[in-house]
């Protein structure tokens, strides 16, 4: 199976200040895309890379990493072959050639059909796990496999564990029915849970290489490209037309479709969800569950879409508002219907802020949930993430709270101006952000606008997922000291800018005529906070640090191979606020977390888990997975959250946003689930309490 698609992407780690496009004349093919990328790159990223040997080495490396980067298919002696090329890339680029990667798909399309003639044959016998033997691997740093003996005796390994964690599974899973006298469950001996094991460990290889298998020649070039944009930093990408446009998507939160949530489901696109209000939902014919067979354009003859990747079908789904799609679908009782549906514009609530209410010491509060930076740069007067955390406002401060808290967890960031224009919503003017580009030119972005919508205390929570723009709001909020941070140890640490580039006309990745080669992202700019430090890498320490079970994991930018370095420059001038019990108010909230039986608890279960992260062998008998599977239950019933109790009052929506949707079943329901998280989520009622005491 693979991942679900609203006909829209997840919000990406990115920054944006403003779109650039430059084109090209010439109709280009994959050579033309090869020097169209690197002519971006070397005129527009902010540390552009000579290419030559060192470089070619770099990209060498990264694409084998990307293409094999559990060391499942290639050996050594498959990088003997390959190691000829790891100094010769960067001439190949310059002539616009592929060798070095058709040919490395080539050896690993060979250990594709190796290995899966390998699992086939050794998924049909029976597994025994009655003898201490053990599988070595490290998850962290895999090796290749000497030769083709270590290859299948690895192949060997991996599969008999698999089956074995899922004949656990079911073992223990029966046992728990029997115990609770469950009717319904069969007693199966152990060689029939064996044999499902089997058969299911079978169906997801088969899935998994059929997905890989599906790789058209334009993926691979993506691919490829790929490899070589990120050794100038993770964040300079190369996208395909397709791609760019789920990205705008993702950006502006709407789109022109039908309004429906797609997963790829044994080769059928099925309809995993519609989208309240959307075109799909007021036509009402099509239902989660639904197959869809073909897609038909109007009046026009239908495509077969059985067994097509998902995403060439969701382009033949999508399309201009007021335009008929016709869906050939299979319902789940068998029969098949032709359902027409007259696309509109959807819009993605679910990534929009919103706000709600909660109430504690007979004092109330807002909470505002901004899941992303986003804005609509193609359409002027769209959708703004600014506009919307005001308007939010505007209603908490009509409601009558005496605190806010912003939840920043989980925003990867996003639109640059909004970032500015969101933390003048605080405070009345003044400087927000520094950005400095190539040349060394530094250039302060200010918010300008006098009125401040909240002067009240305010609380922002962010975790290692809080990146880009939501680091310059919560920097820039913590330097004027206007705002109180609360999060794990650090946010995401990505402090650059990204700027889009149209590579010009060409037909590498769609025959319609100028279609496009593509875009590339570049990173043309690097941000600094008010106070002169980056936030590159180090990310924002909160002022409040929250215990994090996965404390002991670098996560975030940090752990990027190719990441852009850390520095300093000149402070801005800046007038930080006074606020008599702001020391207070943190060392109170310190004091409390370092009480917390909670997260006592917490910072315990992270110790067990960086052990367990470092495990390399693993037990292949029943008896000593038994044994170790046994520790691990203790130890995660030990860890449970059994120890938090909220203090808080209940989460509820505004009123007014309720009255807006009262007709609206499906919208009702989005506006008050949303929230259900914050009734068991320990950071939000730290950040309460210490609202609670902002006298």
């Amino acid at each position: 199976m693979r991942t679900g698609k609203l006909i829209t992407p997840l919000f990406p780690l990115a920054l944006f200040s403003f779109l650039v496009f430059c084109s090209s004349k010439k109709q280009g093919g994959e050579s033309e895309l090869l020097e169209g990328v690197i002519e971006q790159l070397n005129i527009h990223h902010y540390q552009p890379l000579k290419l030559n040997d060192e470089l070619s080495a770099k990209i060498y490396d990264n694409f084998l990493d990307k293409l094999d980067n559990e060391r499942r298919f290639f050996t050594q002696q498959d990088m003997r072959k390959l190691e000829k090329y790891r100094n010769q890339l960067d001439d190949q680029i310059k002539k616009g050639s592929y060798e070095f990667m058709d040919t490395a798909w080539s050896i690993f399309s060979r250990r594709m059909n190796q290995a899966e003639g390998l699992y086939t044959e050794l998924l049909r016998k029976p597994f025994s796990f009655n003898n201490t033997e053990t599988w070595n691997y490290d998850s962290e740093h895999p090796k290749y496999a000497k030769d083709d003996k270590e290859f299948q005796e690895n192949w060997r390994k991996a599969l008999k564990y698999n089956i074995l964690e899922r004949s656990y599974r079911k073992s223990e899973q029966q046992k728990e029915a029997l115990l609770r006298k469950d009717t319904t469950v069969k007693a199966l001996p152990a060689d029939s849970i064996e044999s499902r094991a089997r058969a299911e460990v079978l169906k997801t290889n088969n899935d998994w290489f059929k997905r890989l298998r599906r790789m058209n020649r334009k993926d691979k070039i993506s691919f490829y490209i790929n490899s070589i944009t990120e050794i100038y930093d993770p964040h300079t990408n190369f996208f395909p037309p397709a791609d760019k446009q789920n990205f705008d998507i993702g950006m502006s939160g709407k789109l022109e479709g039908i309004g429906a949530t797609l997963v790829e489901r044994d080769g059928y696109i099925k309809v995993e969800r519609i989208v309240p209000g959307s075109a799909s939902y007021r036509q009402g014919d099509l239902k989660a569950g639904d197959l869809i067979i073909k897609v038909g354009q109007a009046a026009g003859d239908p495509v077969d879409v059985v067994g097509m990747d998902i995403d060439d079908a969701i382009q033949l789904i999508r399309g201009k508002k007021g335009t008929e799609v016709r869906l050939t679908v299979k319902k789940p009782d068998g029969s098949i219907k032709v359902i027409p549906i007259v696309r509109d514009v959807v819009i993605i609530e679910e990534g929009f802020a919103k706000s709600a209410l909660t109430e504690f010491g007979g004092r109330t509060f807002g909470v505002i949930n901004l899941p992303s930076f986003y804005a609509d740069f193609n359409e002027r007067g769209g959708r703004s993430s600014a506009e919307d955390v005001r308007r939010e406002l505007f209603k908490l401060r009509d409601a009558g709270v005496q605190g806010i808290v912003l939840d920043l967890r989980n925003n990867g960031g996003g639109s640059l101006r909004d970032a500015v224009e969101m933390a003048g919503l605080f405070f009345k003017a003044g400087p927000v952000v520094q950005v400095r580009n190539r040349q060394g030119d530094v250039e302060v972005l200010s918010d300008y606008d006098e009125q401040v919508v909240w002067d009240g205390p305010l609380v922002i929570l962010t975790n290692a997922f809080s990146a880009s723009a939501s680091e310059i709001l919560a920097a820039a909020m913590q330097d004027y000291q206007r705002a109180i941070i609360i999060g794990s140890k650090s946010t995401f640490g990505k402090g650059t800018v990204q700027t889009f580039y149209n590579l010009g006309a060409g037909n590498v990745f769609d025959s319609r005529q100028n279609a496009g080669m593509g875009s590339i992202k570049v990173t043309v700019q690097k941000f600094y906070r008010i106070n002169g430090g980056t936030t590159q890498l180090v990310g924002v320490t909160p002022d409040v640090i929250i215990p994090d079970a996965y404390d002991f994991m670098e996560m975030g930018e940090k752990e990027q191979k190719y990441a852009m370095q850390f520095d300093k420059i000149k402070p801005a001038g800046y007038q930080a606020f006074s606020y008599a019990n702001r020391g207070s108010l943190i060392t109170s909230a310190q004091a409390r977390v370092a009480a917390s039986p909670h997260y006592k608890l917490v910072q315990e279960y992270a110790s067990v888990l960086d052990q367990r992260r470092k495990l390399t062998e693993y037990p292949l008998s029943m008896n000593a997975y038994a044994e170790l599977e046994s520790k691990r239950i203790i130890e995660n019933k030990r860890y449970s959250d059994t120890s938090y109790k909220s203090t808080l009052g209940d989460i509820k929506p505004l009123q007014a946003d309720m009255d807006a949707v009262k007709q609206d079943e499906g919208k009702s329901a989005q506006r008050r689930d949303w929230m259900k998280p914050y009734k068991r989520d320990a950071m939000m009622e730290q950040a309460i309490l210490l609202l609670n005491d902002w006298k």
